[in-house]
This record gives C-alpha cells, sequence and structure tokens, in this order.
C-alpha cells in the first residue's frame, strides 16, 4: 500500500492503524533488521480466520501466487512479501475463497472491483519543502471537481487553469472528493477506497504534481473528505469485519460508522489513519469534512477532535486548515479543546448562503423558509457568522445551532455557489442566471469583501454559463434508485413537484448529464468584466487594511431601507470603510438618522469601489453623499473610503 524508498525494509514505520497494510521500505534498515526486498502487509481482518496476498499477472489479471499471512491473534494478519513491488496488483483471498481488494489500497487503476495496486510514493520528487502551509485569515477559498473543472477531466489538465485561479486572488483550491468510487465520472462522495485518489483523473503522481505545482505559484490545496459514510457500490469493507457499521445508529445513507461502539478502535483508526494519510502523504494544506453532522461519536474524545490533533500532528512544521460542513451549525466544532471544541478551523456558513438566495431570487420554499434576504440577516452573518445559534427552526420543526457569539469571523465560509446549492437549483442554473445583473455584482462585492472566509465555485468568477447538476455512474438497477432519489430530494422544492417537472430533472447516470457540466474556458474572455469584478473585489480584499482585517468587533451595521444596508469597517488612522448595499430601486434618504453613515470629524466619504463601474458592466456612479441626503443606487454596492477635509462653515 505505502512505499517509502525501493530498497530496503524497516520496522520502525510499521503502524498497527487499523486495517491498513503497512508497505513500508526506507534506504538503510535498521542493523537488526535483515536486508531484505518486498513489502510488508498488514491487515485487520477479525471476521477471517485466514488472510492470503495474492499477487496478479498484470496481463489478464489473475492470481499468480499466494503468500499466507500470520495471524496475530488479534484481528490482525502481517507478513512479508518478497516478490511485492511498487506497481505490483494484489488482491486479498479471504478464508481461502473469495477474493477482494485492499480495503486500504493505495490505488485501484481499474476501479474499486478491480485489484489493488502497491504505490511508491516517497520517490515523488517535491519541491515545497519551504511552503509553510495555511493559515485561516486572509484565505480565499476556491472549490472545484475535478471532472468538470477542465473538458479533459484529469488532474494535469486542471493543472494548467491553476495560475488563472491564483492571479484572481484565490489562495485555496477546495478539491471535491477524490476517493475512489464506481463508474466512469461522479461527485465524489460515494467513495469507496478513501486511500486510493480516482483511477480516472489520473494516477497518484499526477495528484502530487497538481499539488506541488499550486504550492509553487503560491496556492493551497484542501481536500473534501468524506467520513460519514461510504459508497453502496465497490465497498468491500464487511468482508474483513462486521464492526466498521452501527447496525444501531442511522444516518440518511443508512448504518452510521463505528467510532464508539464495540471493537471500534480500529475503525477509528482507518479514518484517522487516512485523514493523516493525504495531509502526509499528498501534502494537501487541509482537509473539507462532509456532512460532519451525521458522524455519530460518544467517545471521550470525538473522533472529529482526534482529527484535529492527529492531522496537525501528521503536518508537522506546515499549518493546515479544517473545514467543516455542518447542517446543525454546532459551534463547538470550530471552537479550541481548552472551550470544549473539538479544534477545527471553520464551518460552512449555509445560514448566509440561503438568506442571499431569497434576497436575489424571492425563492422561500424548502430549507429557505426561515429567511427573509432582509438587511438585518446579512449585518447579523457579518458581525456574527451563523443566524441561527439556537433559535427555533420552523422548516425542521425544532431549535437549530449553538451559539457563536465571540468566534472570529474568519471562522465561517461564506459563499453564493456550492456544488449543492448550484445542483439544488432543479436545472444546475448558476445564480447569475436566476436574477438580475446589479442584484448579483453588489452580492458578489458583499460576499467577497464581509469579513468571513469567502469562498467561489469553479466558473462563477466568469459567469460560466454551464451548470452543475448530480451525476454518478452506477451500474443500471443502482442508477435508477439514485435518479428517483435525486427527483424526491429536489421535490421539497414545490416547483419541481409536478410530474411534468419530475420528468425533466437530468439523469445522473447518462454522460450527457456530466458533459454539459463541463467548464467552458472560452468563457473567461467572453465575460471578462466578470472577471474583473471578481479580480478587483479579491485585490480590494487583499490589500485594504479594513477588509483585511477580519477581527471580531471591528465591524457594525445598520439597515437603511427595506433592501439596503450599512455596513462600517472599523480601523485605526482614519482608515474607515462604508460597504453600502441596495439589493432594491434607487433610495434617497433626505432624513440619514444612522451614526454609521457620519464621517470621521471633518472628513468626508469618497467612493474607492463601486459595483456600478463601466468595467463591470455597470452604469457608472456618483457619490452618495450629498448636501440634501443620501443617494443610493438601486441594485448596487459601494465601498467609500475616508476623503478629504470638509470645508469648514
Amino acid at each position: 500500500m505505502s512505499t517509502l524508498t525501493p530498497e530496503r525494509l524497516t520496522f520502525s514505520r510499521i503502524m498497527p492503524v487499523g486495517p491498513e497494510i503497512a508497505a513500508r521500505q526506507s534506504r538503510e534498515a535498521p542493523d537488526s533488521a535483515p536486508r531484505q526486498r518486498g513489502m510488508h502487509f498488514r491487515l485487520w481482518a477479525p471476521k477471517r480466520s485466514g488472510v492470503d496476498v495474492a499477487l496478479m499477472d498484470t496481463t489478464d489479471k489473475a492470481p499468480q501466487r499466494f503468500f499466507p499471512l500470520e495471524d496475530e491473534g488479534n484481528g490482525y494478519f502481517s507478513g512479508y512479501v518478497d516478490e511485492a513491488r511498487p506497481g505490483t496488483l494484489y488482491k486479498f483471498r479471504l478464508d481461502g475463497g473469495d477474493m477482494f481488494p485492499d480495503p486500504a489500497s493505495h490505488f485501484q487503476p481499474e476501479g474499486p472491483h478491480g485489484p489493488s495496486q502497491v504505490v511508491e510514493h516517497h520517490s515523488f520528487p517535491w519541491t515545497d519543502a519551504q511552503w509553510p502551509g495555511l493559515s485561516l485569515r486572509g484565505q480565499v477559498i476556491y472549490e472545484l471537481h475535478i471532472g468538470t473543472f477542465t473538458p479533459e477531466g484529469t488532474y494535469r489538465s486542471a493543472q494548467k487553469k491553476l495560475a488563472h485561479v491564483k492571479e484572481l486572488g484565490v489562495t485555496v483550491v477546495e478539491m471535491m472528493p477524490v476517493a475512489c468510487f464506481p463508474g466512469k465520472f461522479g461527485w465524489g462522495y460515494d467513495g469507496v477506497d478513501l486511500f486510493a485518489p480516482y483511477n480516472e483523473y489520473g494516477s497518484p503522481d499526477d495528484l502530487r504534481t497538481f499539488i506541488n505545482y499550486a504550492h509553487e505559484i503560491g496556492l493551497g490545496v484542501i481536500l473534501d473528505v468524506v467520513y460519514n459514510h461510504l459508497g453502496p457500490d465497490g465497498n468491500y469493507l464487511t468482508q474483513y469485519s462486521d464492526d466498521y457499521f452501527h447496525a444501531s445508529q442511522k444516518t440518511e445513507w443508512g448504518d452510521a460508522i463505528n467510532f464508539d461502539g464495540p471493537n471500534s478502535e480500529a475503525v477509528r483508526d482507518f479514518f484517522l489513519s487516512n485523514a493523516e494519510y493525504w495531509i502526509r502523504e499528498y501534502h494537501f494544506d487541509g482537509l473539507r469534512l462532509d456532512a460532519t453532522q451525521s458522524i455519530v461519536d460518544q467517545s471521550p474524545e470525538h473522533v472529529l477532535a482526534a482529527l484535529a490533533r492527529r492531522t496537525r500532528q501528521a503536518a508537522g512544521n506546515r499549518q493546515i486548515i479544517l473545514v467543516a460542513e455542518n447542517e446543525a451549525q454546532e459551534s463547538r466544532l470550530a471552537r479550541p479543546n481548552e472551550s470544549g471544541g473539538y479544534g477545527l478551523d471553520a464551518l460552512w456558513n449555509d445560514d448566509f448562503h440561503h438568506s442571499a438566495i431569497v434576497a436575489l431570487t424571492g425563492v422561500r420554499a424548502a430549507y429557505y423558509t426561515d429567511y427573509a434576504g432582509a438587511p438585518q440577516e446579512f449585518i447579523s452573518a457579518a458581525k456574527y457568522g451563523y443566524l441561527y445559534q439556537g433559535q427555533f427552526y420552523s422548516w425542521q420543526k425544532k431549535r437549530r445551532g449553538e451559539p457563536a457569539l465571540g468566534m472570529e469571523p474568519a471562522s465561517f465560509i461564506t459563499f453564493i455557489e456550492n456544488h449543492d446549492q448550484v445542483s439544488n437549483s432543479g436545472y444546475g442554473k448558476r445564480l447569475h442566471q436566476l436574477t438580475s445583473p446589479g442584484r448579483y455584482r453588489a452580492m458578489t462585492a458583499l460576499t467577497l469583501l464581509a469579513p468571513g472566509t469567502p469562498m467561489l465555485f469553479q466558473g462563477q468568477e466568469f459567469a460560466s454559463s454551464k451548470p452543475f447538476m448530480y451525476f454518478a455512474d452506477h451500474n443500471p438497477e443502482l442508477a435508477k434508485l439514485v435518479h428517483s432519489g435525486r427527483t424526491d430530494f429536489l421535490a421539497q422544492f414545490p416547483v419541481l413537484d409536478s410530474d411534468d417537472m419530475r420528468s425533466k430533472v437530468p439523469n445522473p447516470a447518462s454522460r450527457e448529464t456530466l458533459d454539459r457540466c463541463k467548464l467552458d474556458w472560452s468563457e473567461r474572455e467572453q465575460n471578462s468584466e466578470a472577471v474583473a469584478l471578481h479580480r478587483d473585489l479579491l485585490r480590494l480584499r487583499h490589500m485594504d487594511p479594513a477588509f483585511r482585517l477580519q477581527s471580531y468587533g471591528k465591524v457594525d451595521g445598520g439597515v437603511l431601507g427595506a433592501q439596503a444596508f450599512v455596513l462600517r469597517y472599523f480601523v485605526e488612522a482614519g482608515q474607515d470603510r462604508l460597504l453600502i448595499v441596495n439589493f432594491g430601486s434607487d433610495l434617497h434618504l433626505v432624513h440619514a438618522p444612522q451614526p454609521l453613515l457620519a464621517p470621521p470629524m471633518g472628513k468626508s466619504w469618497e467612493i474607492l469601489w463601486s459595483s456600478e463601474a463601466p468595467a463591470y458592466g455597470g452604469s457608472g456612479s456618483v457619490n452618495p453623499d450629498r448636501e440634501d441626503g443620501w443617494h443610493i443606487q438601486g441594485e448596487s454596492a459601494m465601498v467609500l473610503a475616508v476623503g478629504e477635509l470638509l470645508p469648514r462653515g
């Protein structure tokens, strides 16, 4: 599975971590160890009485030779196989009968049903020794899906676009899951070989090359990982043990993973070792943890807290960031251990997204029910992160969230598009296609200048016309169930719950569905105004001290109208900024009893940036602070800076 160098074995790196096979090598073996070639295998299979390593023929994939592993008596089987080398194909034969892939395979060249392959990790020529890693403050995240980011859908082709992402002002790429899953395409959330990069995207070294290049140009890379379930096709874990899942604990995907029940120690180690593995062997700069509300654990140390501790240890001197998706909005995940938290860094802020959708589209159905898209929601999100921190939530008929007051703004990832939310629009339409240009530019400004950590979704920066829909290449029987399940999920929106609309939900198993989602990079040149909008906003975010600050208590806001509000960023030495946002029509405030609008003593406000600049396709703008009151343009956003001295009267 994992090899360090191609010459000598060492016993010092063999770790009893779950069902991982430790195929470890080192250039110099310990003096007491015999000098030999080959691989060391170690497997957790308490359900079995005998395990053989079956080396496979590279031509017809038939087993050539069998090598029995020694039963350690504790559910583990281990042993050396001299004939195994980097590139060797193998499976495990269980109890002298059927053969299955390694549950912790490092590569599945033919997908999850084929043989596993021994991978040489430590011969890769990394050049990022001076890369410091990432801390959360100041980051701008860009979520991408390797299979649709480019027409080719590979690591190599995606690498060629990273310079554009960097030039835009992005600092971190968030890669949707790459753990091996069945079929020729998919989102990656049905992964079954958690240690094996998906074979259709390229080789393990192609993935390493992508990350190494990103570090060369100053981009971090974090990986989306799924530790709440495994996919239904190609998951062979139960062939080795029945203790991987909780029969008595359910999630929306079935039995919960056993992180705290009988024989859970090896299961925990399996998943924790996987998290360490991506950080150590592939130099990822952190992880995004999918749907953590479905990770069930009552252990003294929650598995997420253990994950935070062990991944930071695996990173050594590099800093990493750990981000959680958590529908329940449990703020404890991103609080420090000493405060009773789990020690993660940040949380996706769905509240901000949901308010944005209502403000831009008027849709208040399904999980948008509890949002009005009102100015106060955006002010509160800027100041406090989550909107729901324990209040009653009518859509779920229960309280939602935990107190998050006092948490730093950077701890909340803010976005108006991501893979889930774009696809949930029914036809996978992009948000700029569902609202007016002026409102969209204004919302983009709010998202990229608010004190949270902003995230873009692939193609958002050039107003991509390509949809992002759910797609998954499953076997025919499973594909029908997935299509039906997807249709039922979207039916929570009444407009999509009709026979006519249900019939139009794209078939996830169709190759056409995938192909329609592939970005058209010629649109980057065609839509240069959108690119300029995002690039200039991110430059302002990185360079201006007000937007760079991201400190709790340094932003306040006030409602100016039914759809208008002001955020004031407090900075020392007269560098305060105003962000004026109006999603409605033109607003004339003859009376403006809002102290946040007042400039510093003896100063005035001047326009620093406007969403209505002609360079972005806007209609032009004028200073809103006039002698007869405030004149705020409709469907616009504007940044005001402290200007010259006011004339003395």
